[in-house]
């Protein structure tokens, strides 16, 4: 690998190191030295941190062995081999400080003749008394050897002195690049931490595997080298992991033997369920992170206390970590803290709080502890250990558990206020404690069960339970008209007292200012910028023909010499046309003041001059032809793209999904998700903390997460009558499936299996089947259904008990048919909404969204009438349901005003988007005018005239048959008015009473005359009887 010192680097850290020690010189902390002399020996692989090579990495970003620097009075000294001296050189001479390059041969002489020349330098620099250096390094090789013998020969009277809390001060402060070198180490540990100790940890612990504590810091400890395993844990495969090291062994530790000290080990005992201690730190770019957590196995009331105690003491010394702010106060702090709150722990608690790093991992100059009183700074970055020691529980069984101990290790940058928190893994209670729970006697269960169903009580289950009585109660008074009638007229004041209720609120809320206006999303002119300037076209356009440029979206055109672009946007369409041997392509462009479409186009200046078409032609079919396919092509991309953008454009970020920890996730097995998240092919639902996962087991990487807090329904729906149980989830915000919006996520299973011999093939063998093979598989599908219902109603009790959201169920009883999306479909209530849920699309209509609901079509002699549902946002279409059969009329006025919904009902179909633009330009105007009472039933004098005109002959009425039928086939329609009125030509057709009468005893003697003295079949009566309608014209 090539090494490139940073020059600039270099010259900004050396200048404030030699600034610093001439200010400073004379001071303790750089133990009054007249003279510098860095020695670093040959490379030590047992020994990672030293001093020497520290204050190497800083300067240069390279360790450099086996040299000497000299800090003088006047200059500075290098002294290495030649190839050092040629990457030192040019640094050194751009960083514009003097020096002086001594090399080191292979020449013993030579060489003792250097060393002897720097023993000069050192003497003649400041007095040459006290010679400051790193007493503490441990450094080893030829260099520092004869180093010592020269020293020893030379007879000077030199002082070796300390210099590591003064260079310490130099490098506390870290800059910009150290930061975000530090930042990625301590992000590397966290995430080691939390995808794969944890992880791990509870692999162990669910499966009962016995692996000891140095096993697991050694699989941690491989992680850097072992890229499969990396992979498995979805640790980024872009981080380079060639330039990161430990900055000390993983340690493990659990099963009551527990040591918080900086150099403690893991030792060779297995993990133990209990108390688990994890603690480790990445070195990047040789700066060092640090991190440690505390992991409870079934904790009890007070060790849940103490680590409660544990975070806010955390807390609190935080708050005393800033710049200024001396070491041995911070540790007091805490102390003080706990002596007031929890005096008992005192004697537990650690000896030192923390310390500060960078390339050393631990700085003995800001340790956090009694002793030390050095002051933190701005841009430092410290560990904070925080934790309590050899604590007991006289109550645990197990021995192992009777002894343990409580730590949080983090790393932080200092600040002038709070710190800035580095490895951000959580610590909270509920996220370190797993719960291990036993299985309850069966009798507890039940007993469970039955008070939660006592105590969980719908919204609108006493509503839906009224209804289903009135509808059992209903059949036992079919032919009491009177008690009916009494029935209806309770319904009908109800209604009318919900009406007025519904009037009076959109009077007070429209006329109190709320909501006004249309309420629609208004078209903002959005300003095309092809290109900024002249020189950003491409060079393409020199040629003066025509280019498309699909990089900034735009079509360049000639005109008059000029290459003029446009926006494909404001590009209506393009058409190509040949004539002899020349192609004409038109362009016509979007603009305002034509068609109704057009108007309809937001244009900064509507009365501005447009375009509105330009026409090419040329004898180079070839390339026209090629320009049109290039235009078409990028015209589509625009509008896909803007398509995709539009479609997403109300989606909400959705929190993260927390995993269950600690044992393994409630799971629904092999079902089939709509919509398909690829093919129809199963996968497993996994209940978690906050939501749900869907798992594809084809590929892996196929999922859908449900939080709870995006939860707005959940149904059940039983595979009684179907087949298909379903577990459905109406959301509040739509997610993405593939490349879909959804709002409704439904999970189900088959009733029937085709691979599945549901008689157990015993009876296969037979030669003739009879009864007992058809009784045998009604029994298998009978239990498979009371199976499959068991299963899924008891995963959706496990669902609401975890989300809060009731799980509602269809009422079949309540139940009609009816056409949406063009489908005949079952419609179902439920206790909140009105559903279908069997096909797709799905139907899911919340009743607290509903305003109101209209029923059309609802004529005397009808077999059908259609629903409508308004909403309360009037900006939302009404959803129709139509050709519902009348005999379910009176259930459905029932079921609403049992849920206290309005209804009303008319004869004929209304054209809903033009009332509902007119409702929501102006709702103020329209509540002044009535508001929605027009769908109310006319007065008393206005029905006795209609119903005069009822009773006047019609189409429909002398040809009820074909009325009906084309009714039932008609999905909806607006009928004709003819089925509704009279028609006055038929009267004037139609032959009078006398005329009648006349060929009615003509009838009569014709048939008396018959010969063989019988009627006649009925057929001339039925042809007389119709002879007046067979006169309409």
């Amino acid at each position: 690998m090539e090494i490139e010192l940073d020059a600039a680097t270099f010259k900004t850290r050396f200048t404030t190191f030699v600034n610093e020690w001439k200010a400073s010189r004379t001071t303790p902390e750089w133990g009054e030295s007249d003279a510098l002399c860095i020695v670093v020996g040959g490379k030590d692989e047992d020994v990672l941190y030293q001093r020497g090579t520290t204050l190497h990495t800083w300067l240069l970003g390279y360790e450099f062995p086996d040299m000497m620097i000299l800090v003088l009075a006047d200059k500075v000294v290098f002294h290495c081999s030649a190839k050092k001296l040629g990457l030192l050189e040019p640094v050194v001479r751009k960083a514009g400080i003097p020096f002086e390059l001594i090399k080191r041969t292979k020449d013993e002489a030579a060489n003792a003749e250097a060393l002897q020349q720097l023993i000069t330098l050192l003497a003649g620099s400041n007095g040459g008394k006290k010679i400051g250096g790193f007493q503490k390094d441990r450094s080893k090789g030829k260099l520092v050897d004869q180093w010592l013998a020269a020293v020893k020969a030379s007879g000077q009277e030199l002082e070796n002195t300390d210099i590591s809390h003064g260079v310490a001060q130099v490098l506390a402060s870290k800059d910009d690049a150290e930061l975000k070198t530090i930042k990625a180490a301590a992000k590397l540990s966290s995430m080691i931490l939390k995808r794969h100790f944890v992880e791990e940890m509870m692999d162990m612990v669910e499966e009962g595997k016995r692996v000891k504590h140095s096993a697991i810091a050694q699989g941690i400890e491989n992680l850097l080298e072992d890229e499969k395993a990396r992979k498995k844990h979805k640790l980024p495969s872009d981080f380079p992991y060639e330039l990161t090291d430990w900055c000390y062994p993983p340690i493990i530790q659990s099963g009551g033997k527990y040591d918080l000290k900086a150099g403690a080990e893991s030792n060779s005992e297995a993990l133990h369920e209990g108390t688990v201690l994890a603690s480790l730190g990445i070195r990047y770019k040789s700066y060092c992170s640090n991190i440690g957590r505390t992991y409870l196995m079934n904790p009890d009331k007070t060790k849940e206390k103490n680590y409660t105690f544990l975070l806010e003491l955390q807390d609190h010394m935080l708050m005393s970590i800033k710049s200024g702010a001396v070491c041995s106060d911070v540790y007091n702090v805490a102390v003080s803290y706990i002596s007031q709150k929890r005096p008992d722990l005192l004697p537990h608690f650690v000896k030192n709080c923390g310390w500060s790093m960078g390339i050393q991992f631990r700085e003995s100059t800001f340790i956090l502890s009694p002793k030390h009183s050095a002051k933190l700074k701005a841009g430092m970055v410290v560990s904070i250990t925080v934790g309590f020691q050899n604590l007991t529980n006289p109550a645990a069984t197990d021995p192992r558990s009777q002894t343990y101990a409580l730590a949080i290790t983090d790393t932080y940058v200092v600040t002038d206020d709070t710190p800035l928190l580095l490895t951000d893994v959580e610590k909270g209670l509920e996220e370190i404690s797993f719960e291990y729970d036993e299985e309850a006697p069966e009798e507890e269960v039940k007993a469970e069960k039955r008070a939660e169903k006592e105590n969980s009580r719908p919204t609108r289950n006493s509503a839906s339970t009224e209804v289903m009585d009135r509808s059992a109660r209903r059949g036992l008074r079919e032919g009491n008209v009177q008690a009916k009638a009494e029935n209806e007229a309770k319904r009908n004041e109800h209604q009318r007292l919900l009406h007025q209720k519904m009037h009076e609120e959109g009077v007070r809320r429209y006329q109190s200012g709320g909501n006004q206006g249309s309420g629609e999303a208004v078209e903002v002119f959005k300003k095309f910028a092809s290109y900024k300037s002249e020189a950003q076209l491409p060079r393409g356009v020199q040629n003066m023909q025509i280019f498309v440029d699909a990089r900034s979206e735009s079509i360049i055109l000639p005109i008059y010499g000029q290459a003029v672009p446009f926006h494909v946007s404001t590009l209506k369409n393009v058409s190509k046309s040949e004539e002899q041997d020349l192609v004409y392509l038109r362009f016509n462009f979007v603009t305002p003041g034509v068609t109704k479409k057009e108007m309809s186009q937001p244009f900064e200046d509507p009365s501005a001059t447009f375009i509105r078409a330009l026409t090419f032609k040329s004898s180079d079919v070839s390339r026209f032809v090629d320009v049109f396919k290039q235009i078409n092509d990028l015209k589509k991309d625009t509008q896909k793209r803007d398509a995709e953008r539009k479609e997403k454009a109300d989606l909400v970020e959705q929190d993260q999904l927390q995993e269950v920890r600690g044992r393994r996730p409630l799971r629904l097995p092999e079902v089939y998700t709509r919509p398909l998240v690829d093919k129809r092919f199963p996968g497993d639902l996994e209940l978690h903390t906050n939501g749900m996962r869907y798992q594809s087991q084809l590929k892996t990487g196929q999922k859908i997460d449900i939080l709870f807090s995006n939860i707005r329904h959940v149904f059940f729906q039983p595979c009684d009558k179907e087949l298909i149980v379903i577990m459905h989830f109406h959301l509040k915000n739509p997610i993405m499936i593939g490349k879909k919006k959804t709002k409704d996520v439904q999970f189900y299973r088959d009733v029937t299996d085709a691979g599945y011999d549901e008689t157990g093939g015993r009876s296969r063998r037979r030669v003739n089947y009879g009864d007992e093979d058809e009784l045998a598989m009604e029994q298998e599908e009978r239990r498979r259904r009371a199976g499959l219902n068991k299963e899924f109603r008891s995963f959706a009790e496990k669902v609401q008990e975890a989300s809060g959201v009731n799980v509602e169920m269809p009422f079949r009883d309540l139940s009609f048919h009816g056409v949406h999306s063009r489908q005949l479909v079952l419609i179902q209530p439920t206790t909140e909404c009105l559903v279908h849920l069997t096909d797709v699309p799905f139907l899911v209509v919340s009743l607290e969204d509903v305003l109101l609901v209209h029923f059309e079509r609802v004529v005397f002699g009808l077999k059908n009438f259609d629903m409508v549902l308004i909403f309360k946002d009037y900006t939302r279409p009404v959803i129709h349901i139509n050709t519902i059969n009348s005999k379910d009329l009176d259930n459905c006025k029932e079921w609403l005003d049992s849920v206290d919904i309005p209804f009303s009902e008319g004869p004929a179909n209304l054209s809903w988007p033009v009332i509902m633009k007119t409702v929501a330009s102006d709702p103020v105007d329209f509540f002044e005018m009535g508001g929605w009472n027009f769908l109310q039933p006319a007065s008393d004098d206005e029905e006795s005239e209609e119903e005069v005109s009822e009773f006047e002959m019609s189409g429909s009425d002398m040809n009820p048959s074909e009325s009906e039928d084309s009714d039932e086939f008609s999905g909806g329609e607006n009928p004709s008015e003819d089925e509704y009125s009279g028609d006055s030509e038929d009267e004037e057709s139609g032959e009078d009473w006398d005329e009648l009468e006349r060929k009615a005893a003509k009838s009569d003697s014709m048939k008396g005359e018959h010969p063989n003295g019988k009627r006649r079949s009925g057929r001339d009566d039925d042809d007389d009887d119709r002879r007046p309608s067979k006169k309409r014209k």
